[in-house]
């Protein structure tokens, strides 16, 4: 895996984090978790910017930026909230994962 797609991968972890802490903040109400995922929002665009920057195209860098993203808060989800997708969820998520994995792969094969 290249230096630029390990900057992806921490936004889409950061994504992940983010969408957590917009949860927690139960509606904005919560004033802590509110701050907590503004501060945490940019860094997840910043780390995806400079995946972009390293030269990675557009196209499947931000797909597997939103996959990490939406993969880790279903991931998430079920440890911390106990939200199980029934089978179809569990089917679209392995999707999801094995596109992220695709796309990481034929790019890095495009690059050399």
């Amino acid at each position: 895996m290249s230096k630029a797609w390990l900057w992806v991968l921490l936004g889409g972890m950061f994504e992940t984090v983010w969408a957590t802490t917009m949860d927690l903040s139960e509606g904005f109400s919560d004033m802590f978790w509110v701050a907590v995922t503004i501060l945490l929002m940019p860094l997840s665009v910043i780390f995806l910017n400079k995946g972009l920057k390293s030269g990675l195209p557009v196209g499947p860098c931000y797909s597997v930026w939103v996959g990490i993203g939406a993969a880790g808060a279903v991931i998430v989800g079920m440890i911390l909230f106990g939200e199980f997708p029934n089978i179809y969820g569990y089917f679209f998520l392995a999707l999801i994962l094995a596109g992220v994995i695709g796309l990481n792969l034929i790019t890095g094969s495009e690059d050399s």
